[in-house]
Parts: C-alpha cells; structure tokens; sequence
C-alpha cells in the first residue's frame, strides 16, 4: 500500500529531511501536495522530481513564473489552500511553514489528512484552538515532530499527568553560551546564525541564541499537552542529545536520547513503528560514551535575559500570539542589522508591560481574522518600540 504524504514548506530544511526520506521509500510513498514560497530554483527541481499532485506557491510572481513554466505537466500549480476536495485526502502531512504564516495551511490541510505531524511552533501557539476544534471535526490525529515535543509526546506515553512532577525541555545554549553579558552587546546576524549542533533556518537559529525558541516551546508544550506551566523547566545541555526529561513523582525520571537530526523525529512520526533509522540517517559513533554526553545546567539569566518572561509567556488567553508576533518583528530586524541583539528580549519585555498589553492579551480569538488583528496589533506596536529605542 503507497502511503500518501504531503508536505507544507517543502523547500525549507524539514521539508527537505522529509523528502530525503522519501527518496529512500520512492516505491512505498508517493507525493500528494507540496507547498512553497519564492524558491523557484528548488520548486521547479521538486516538481520535476517528485511529480506531486498540486504545488502551491504564496508567492504571486513566482507562482505565475512555475505555472508557466509547467502549464502542461501533472502537476496542479495553485496559489491558496482552498483548491482542495475529498479526492485530495493524504495518508500524512508535514506541517512546517515557519512562522504564522503556517496556520492557515495546516488548518486546510488537517480537513484532508488522517494524521498531521507539526513542526510549526507558532501555529500551536497563536491557533491551538482552532486546530483542536478541526482535529477533533476531521478525527485526524497530530503529532509534533520539534525534537523536544516528539520526545514529551513518547515519554508521556502510559503516564498520566498527574504522576509528572515535572518536564524538562532542554536548550543547547546556541552559539554564545559560553560568552560573558558585556560581548553580548556587539553580536552580528552572522555570529547568531552559527548553530553549534543544529542546521536549521535562520529564523529558528536567531531565536536558539535569545532562547525565544524555548520560551515558544513551553507555551506549545502548555497547550499540547495541558502542562501547567509550573512543571516546566528549561535546562542547558549542549550536547543536544538529550531533548526531554520527564521526572515522575514515583522518584523516576526518564529521557529520549537522538543525535541531532530531525531525520530521526521525522522518520519515526511517519513509520511509527518497526523502523530501522540507518536506512534513512547514519548513526555517527560517538567518541564520547554517553555519560561524557550528559552534561546539563542552569540556564544563565544575565545570558539569556528573554528567561524572565516564561512565567508570563502563556498568562492570558492571547499573550502568545503577541509574542510571537513581536517576535517575528524583531529577529527580522535584528537580520537586517536594524536592531542590536539584546534589543530582542528588551523589546519582548517592554511590549509585556505596555499599558494597552492586557486589553489585546485578554482577547479569545474564534477564527483566523480575530487571530490576525491581534497578531497586526503586536506587529505595529513592535515597530513603534523599535523606532522609540
């Protein structure tokens, strides 16, 4: 039996891992829908390669440029997510678009899948709500493929909440861990992006050296997994080997230990079960044992000063879109060398306490439109504070 699988950000590096696994499975899988942006170069070898059932392109200019270019070819070249009807149903979608740009497709996409595997933080975080709702519509099953909530979702297997004392996400520490507070202040786009263990985008890279991606992280973990925020702690271990904890009241605790590739993740989320991993990612033979690797610590707040927010990150109903969206602003800014580093956490922080944060924070978004008035809010709000700093 083809297992039918479709891929939301096939140009980016998860798209591009779950790809590499299905070059190694051409016979058993086959390609329903794919989706890009403005990689024209990558589209155009994707659909030549895989010969997918649709291909959707948000960029108007390059969409008109593929669909000229493939005008008679299989391949359905479309612009938006509501092209799709009951024919168009897949075994598995990967949902990894980054940002909030990510919600909208996954939503379209849940209607026509049996199982979506996320690796879209933000969507969790702004649209749990209304992905819960379409979940629960379409019976179709999810399950998160981010290193740490894959790992949470396999250690919670047989466990009850209530035997979890608490849940540990570890954090690499990216590449400035060992820096002290005063170099912090001269930190280029080129020394953030230098991931000591991960390739990843430059999105994700940026919020790995604030450690934004964890603060992202336990406001997902909250929501998909109903985590209190007060049995969630992030730790520093960086060997990246390790990516959850989870100590139970009994006096045990227990760990997923995988190199850093989300190969492994990925692979096992799509085949579940009898998997030989070497098939699709060779394991390297560590010099280090693995007592050598397990080496954890406090996270240092002077280093990582976005810290202070965790306890607020999820406090009102709409505080994590406004989080995100600030967010998002920022490490664009800070990208186009508009911002100095540091100003990331200030400005998160500021937006926290501004006077008109709890009218909007407070706000339970029922559809997308309400989602994005408040996501706009937090944007503009975001440029006002970088234009008064």
């Amino acid at each position: 039996m083809t297992l039918k699988i479709s891929i939301l950000g096939s140009t980016g590096s998860i798209g591009r891992s779950a790809l590499s696994i299905v070059d190694k499975e051409r016979k058993k899988i086959s390609i329903n829908i794919l989706s890009a942006n403005r990689n024209y170069d990558l589209i155009k070898k994707q659909i030549m390669k895989y010969k997918p059932k649709y291909f959707v392109i948000s960029d108007i200019f390059i969409f008109n440029k593929i669909k000229k270019t493939f005008k008679n070819k299989k391949t359905k070249v479309i612009n938006n997510f509501d092209s799709f009807g009951l024919n168009d149903k897949s075994d598995i979608c990967i949902s990894a678009i980054p940002g909030i740009a990510g919600l909208q497709p996954t939503l379209s996409l849940i209607k026509i899948s049996k199982k979506i595997l996320v690796a879209n933080k933000e969507s969790i975080i702004c649209g749990w709500s209304l992905i819960k709702k379409e979940l629960v519509k379409y019976k179709t099953k999810i399950t998160p493929i981010d290193s740490e909530h894959f790992s949470i979702f396999q250690l919670l297997k047989n466990h009850k909440l209530d035997e979890i004392k608490k849940i540990y996400i570890t954090a690499s520490g990216g590449p400035f861990l060992h820096l002290k507070s005063k170099q912090l202040k001269n930190i280029k786009p080129k020394d953030a992006l230098k991931h000591p263990k991960w390739k990843m985008g430059k999105k994700i890279s940026i919020d790995s050296a604030t450690l934004m991606n964890k603060i992202l992280e336990i406001i997902e973990a909250q929501k998909l997994f109903l985590i209190p925020n007060n049995k969630l702690e992030i730790i520093i271990h960086p060997n990246s080997l390790v990516h959850a904890i989870i100590e139970l009241k009994n006096g045990l605790s227990k760990f997923l230990y995988h190199q850093t590739s989300m190969i492994i993740p990925l692979a096992n989320a799509i085949f579940e079960e009898n998997l030989n991993i070497e098939k699709f990612y060779k394991i390297k033979n560590n010099k280090d044992n693995m007592i050598n690797d397990l080496k954890f610590q406090k996270v240092n707040n002077t280093i990582f000063p976005i810290i202070k927010i965790k306890n607020r990150a999820n406090e009102y109903t709409s505080t994590s879109i406004i989080i995100n969206a600030a967010n998002e602003i920022l490490v664009d800014q800070f990208l186009q060398k508009k911002i100095p580093f540091l100003s990331i956490s200030k400005i998160i922080m500021n937006i926290l306490n501004d006077r008109n944060y709890r009218k909007y924070a407070i706000k339970k978004p029922k559809n997308i439109f309400q989602i994005k008035q408040i996501d706009t809010w937090a944007r503009k709000l975001t440029i006002n504070k970088i234009d008064n700093v």
